[in-house]
């Protein structure tokens, strides 16, 4: 065992970027679909082993960012299957984007690297881990904001069990995301030391915990449901909308009756509808100029749309359905379209529209595109069908839908934004979550489930998935997925939404919480324990 460790090192040592390369792919395998947490914890620990044997800040820094950049490249591959579902630009245009973009997205592992670098290279393996991992929840909580902000995925994210256990992402109501991923740092650092050490016995104890906590689910001592979304009724629909038909308005008329195949029974019932982003392609909303309702599946008439969907979903039942809703300005008394919403309305069984949402995180390249005037004289255009750009919503919304409860919206990626997914001041009793993963490929859809079951654990609140090929998931307040269709089936789900726990630390504090922590682990690896200590004996 010590002759393979020699061979370890020296290999490390030997060729630092050729490591630190392998070890963000073989990290990344912890990631949904593979979601080899067992593989990608010890590739944690030989990284921070790596990054600790970094001689210079140069090397430290480079370390890091060569980790990063290989690790988000393979992370986020179903970015480059969005490119095979436009036509504008060569579909070859995805393979460079992604490693393109991770460029930038892996100077965020680099910086936390230096940081540790910098201010605990000494002290010890376990100390330097606990910096890393206070710096890595700054940085990570830094990339999930700044420049529009693109936090997917967070590393805390190889921590999440299966589909029916939280795994050690039960504990993310007193972290968050971002605490979580700083964990995973000191996991690592854990499995190091104790490897370092040549503490077997303390190894093998400390491996078995994280099997038994990946395994079995963490007891939360906060059970208590929030009674008022108790006996609510739902039925959620994935229709199999696929790309290629999606924006094809011959095909329109025979999607809403697919839509409505799998509504109808259980109309004559209460209950709230759940439809997903672009189920609807007509405009629903009065007062648009006659010619853009041409398009509509029906007359041309909005009030008569509206009403067929009520007659669709009940008279007692309340729908929430993705949109597309337009804005308008009039010069020299010509009217046009300047931006678009992407929206979620509420409708009930009258089909009169009762509330309204417009998405706040719009997708770079997807919804808008940066820097227009520059760009698309050079040919790059948005990957999906329009050329109007979408306008961002003021953030986070509650509905009130009455008796069918308060519904949190956030439409397609927006779950992703920890901290960021609801009004803290008219606190939902669960979360829509509507969107069209049809675009995402195969890594894409598995990973947005997992993200949105993080928002359920940390926020004490289920979540409603309602996509429009899959994955559609009813997710309860503890991340324990309850119903499902998969991928590439027509379906829908019935039920009664699980109830909201408490507000837990994290959804009263929100990521203040998670930055408490990377100072408390930023601290301890600086040696505030032992300072204290020696404090206390020269009293």
């Amino acid at each position: 065992m010590h002759d393979l460790s020699r061979r370890v090192i020296k290999f490390a040592d030997d060729w630092p970027k050729l490591t630190a390369l392998l070890l963000g792919l073989i990290s990344a395998m912890g990631y949904p679909p593979v979601h080899g947490w067992w593989i990608a914890l010890p590739a944690l620990a030989l990284l921070i082993g790596h990054l600790y044997r970094a001689q210079t800040w140069r090397s430290a820094f480079g370390r890091g960012w060569l980790f990063g950049w290989v690790h988000l490249t393979l992370a986020n591959n179903w970015i480059a299957t969005a490119f095979t579902h436009q036509a504008k630009m060569p579909e070859f245009l995805g393979w460079i984007a992604v490693p393109l973009l991770c460029v930038y997205l892996a100077l965020y592992p680099a910086i936390a690297a230096l940081f540790a670098h910098l201010i605990a290279r000494r002290p010890g393996v376990f100390r330097f881990g606990a910096v890393l991992s206070g710096g890595w929840i700054i940085t990570e909580w830094a990339r999930s904001w700044a420049f529009t902000g693109y936090p997917w995925p967070p590393l805390g994210l190889i921590l999440l069990g299966s589909w029916q256990s939280p795994g050690i992402a039960g504990l993310l109501p007193w972290l968050g995301t971002y605490a979580l991923s700083g964990l995973t740092v000191v996991i690592g650092a854990v499995l190091l030391a104790c490897a370092m050490h040549k503490r077997a016995v303390l190894l093998a104890g400390f491996g078995a915990a994280i099997v038994g906590a990946m395994m079995f689910p963490i007891p939360n001592p906060d059970m208590s449901p929030d009674t008022a979304t108790l006996g609510v009724n739902y039925t959620l629909v994935q229709p199999l909308l696929t790309q290629d038909e999606i924006n094809d308005p011959t095909k329109f008329e025979e999607q809403f009756a697919r839509i409505t195949d799998l509504t109808m029974p259980g109309r004559d019932g209460s209950r709230v509808v759940l439809w997903p982003e672009s189920a609807v392609p007509d405009y629903l909303e009065d007062g648009y100029p006659l010619r853009y309702y041409d398009r509509m599946t029906v007359s041309g008439d909005p009030d008569f749309a509206r009403k067929r969907i009520g007659s669709v979903i009940g008279p007692e039942s309340s729908l929430l359905t993705g949109a597309v809703n337009l804005d308008f300005q009039e010069k020299a008394g010509i009217v046009s379209v300047v931006s678009a919403r992407n929206s979620v309305l509420a409708l009930n069984g009258a089909g009169d529209i009762t509330g309204h949402y417009a998405k706040a995180h719009l997708v770079p390249y997807g919804e808008y595109l940066p820097m227009r005037g520059i760009l698309e004289p050079l040919g790059l255009t948005r990957l999906v069908a329009g050329s109007i750009d979408y306008k961002e919503g003021p953030g986070p919304a509650t509905i009130d839908l009455g008796e069918h409860g308060k519904a949190g919206i956030q439409i397609c990626y927006e779950i992703v934004f920890s901290g960021q997914v609801v009004d803290r001041a008219n606190r939902p009793d669960y979360i829509f979550n509507p969107s069209n993963d049809g675009w995402f490929g195969m890594w894409g859809p598995p990973q947005h489930l997992a993200q949105a079951r993080l928002r359920a654990i940390e926020e004490g609140l289920p979540v409603l998935r309602s996509t429009t090929t899959g994955i559609s998931a009813v997710i309860d307040a503890n991340g324990i997925v309850r119903q499902s269709i998969a991928s590439g089936q027509a379906g829908s789900v019935s039920g009664i939404i699980p109830p909201a726990r408490r507000a837990t630390l994290f959804a009263t504090y929100g990521n203040a919480v998670p930055l408490v922590w990377a100072f408390l682990l930023i601290l301890i690896g600086l040696g505030l324990p032992r300072m204290l200590a020696l404090a206390r004996l020269q009293r």
